[in-house]
């Protein structure tokens, strides 16, 4: 893992990479470890513990066996984080996300056991607006009963005014495939190295 508050200390760009971004406690770092299959990503109970994008260098399985980077970003929205801090992160944040060349994919994570959050908006616009490609996923769908999910993850679809959104579960595995998935093929459309 490589820790970088500053596009200086950024990894090379050389391999697709894929950014994992939301709001504070959605459960990024679940997810992460989740999808890698070992605790790379450090689970806190402390919401807005990450302050730098963390980078995760993995080899995707398989024929391809593309390399792959996943950069975790700071949570936003949650009001304890220092304003010191959170003032820095555009420094590093917003051109990492405009900028960073071999960023192939944004996963947006939503929780979907509560209403769309502004928060969540205002990055999936500002990314609409930087021309970055993105998915939206919500986490903690082993929280909801299957007719909880469906109305919830309607309601999250319309008020984020979004055409799709993937459903995942850290704890059960629900929608780690479909992700994986979608990872992949944002691999398979980045320019080769």
């Amino acid at each position: 893992m490589l820790s970088a508050m500053a596009a200086e200390q950024f990894p090379p760009a050389d391999v697709p990479e894929i950014a994992f971004l939301g709001r504070s406690n959605v459960g990024k770092s679940s997810l992460l470890n989740a999808l890698v299959g070992e605790k790379a990503a450090k689970v806190s109970q402390t919401p807005g513990r990450t302050r730098a994008i963390n980078f995760f260098q993995l080899s995707e399985e398989g024929k391809s066996k593309r390399k792959f980077i996943f950069a975790d970003l700071p949570g936003y929205g949650y009001a304890k984080i220092s304003k010191s801090i959170s003032a820095e992160w555009p420094k590093f944040i917003e051109p990492y996300l405009a900028d960073r060349p071999t960023l192939a994919l944004c996963i947006c994570l939503v929780d979907s056991n509560i209403p769309a959050q502004k928060g969540d908006q205002m990055l999936i616009d500002w990314l609409r607006s930087v021309g970055r490609d993105f998915a939206v996923v919500a986490t903690k769908a082993d929280r909801l009963s299957g007719n909880e999910r469906v109305r919830n993850l309607a309601a999250l679809k319309k008020d984020l005014q979004i055409d799709s959104l993937l459903a995942v579960s850290s704890k059960t595995g629900y929608g780690l495939k479909e992700l994986w998935t979608r990872i992949a093929q944002a691999g398979d459309d980045a320019p080769a190295e």
